[in-house]
């Protein structure tokens, strides 16, 4: 597997696990924990969460999963909006660090935009990482001229934006991921198989004949063959973890990317960053 350098020299797999959605039904628990513990021996060490998925649902199941081998593990969590302001981010980063069992965060995200200013925001996060209680922090569905306010404001401590993107969202190739690479930000890629809903297409059935693997393994091959770009698919299955897995070590021949360029054409026009 591919890896990425943050700013600051620190690598992380390119390709980490999502949460969105676990936790919340007790018949599944002891399965998505299996497949937690699978990706982390699989390598698949950065684990990505949120205060918002399941009300810190998918907090817990990571804590209840993964609190053994914390130190192997790489976790990301967001804030909502809300809760992105000098008064109220110190506590719910609190609240997080006691769901997840732990006494730091490795990445915390400001989840989307809200009406809290960027450079409160900015000073909130910094002083959570003077405090230890974070180690590094980023943003998450900010747009273009979101980064450019942001870093007016502060924030060049800002180690990745993590975003919609995948072979139908490909918006951001037109000026956010040029402008993240111009600027060395890590680009964090979200449902980047469109929640599952690539997994059939007459180009990726095309390709994955041609490869041997699923169309959905070719859908997230392609996300993955970016420099610095993480992808973070969520597994709730020891086997839709091993699947991902093996997407990261299909390698596209150019013939095959073109393919998918003419089936899924980048955008000719600005479109504002979408978001699910």
């Amino acid at each position: 597997m591919k890896h990425v350098t943050l700013p600051g020299g620190e690598v992380v797999p390119s390709m980490g696990q999502g949460t969105w959605k676990m936790g919340e039904r007790a018949e599944r628990r002891s399965e998505e924990i299996a497949a937690l513990r699978a990706g982390v021996e699989l390598g698949m060490t950065l684990i990505d969460t949120a205060e918002m998925y399941g009300d810190g649902a998918a907090e817990t199941l990571i804590s209840e999963a993964l609190g053994s081998v914390r130190d192997q593990l790489y976790i990301v969590s967001k804030a909502y909006p809300q809760n992105a302001s000098r008064s109220r981010l110190a506590g719910a980063c609190e609240a997080s660090l006691k769901r997840l069992g732990t006494d730091r965060l490795d990445l915390y995200l400001l989840h989307w935009r809200g009406s809290v200013p960027l450079a409160e925001t900015v000073e909130a996060l910094e002083a959570l990482k003077s405090a230890g209680k974070i180690r590094h922090w980023g943003v998450s569905n900010l747009d273009t001229d979101d980064m450019e306010e942001l870093v007016a404001a502060g924030g060049d401590g800002c180690v990745t934006d993590q975003i919609l993107y995948n072979l139908v969202r490909r918006g951001p190739e037109l000026d956010l991921l040029p402008w993240l690479a111009e600027h060395n930000i890590p680009v964090m890629a979200y449902s980047p198989v469109e929640q599952g809903r690539l997994s059939t297409h007459p180009a990726l059935d095309k390709i994955a004949a041609e490869v041997g693997a699923t169309p959905v393994q070719v859908a997230l091959s392609w996300t993955l063959r970016q420099d610095g770009l993480i992808a973070i698919p969520k597994a709730s299955s020891v086997a839709h973890v091993r699947e991902n897995r093996a997407a990261a070590d299909i390698v596209l021949s150019d013939a095959q990317l073109a393919t998918l360029d003419a089936a899924f054409p980048r955008s000719r026009h600005r479109r504002p960053l979408e978001m699910l």
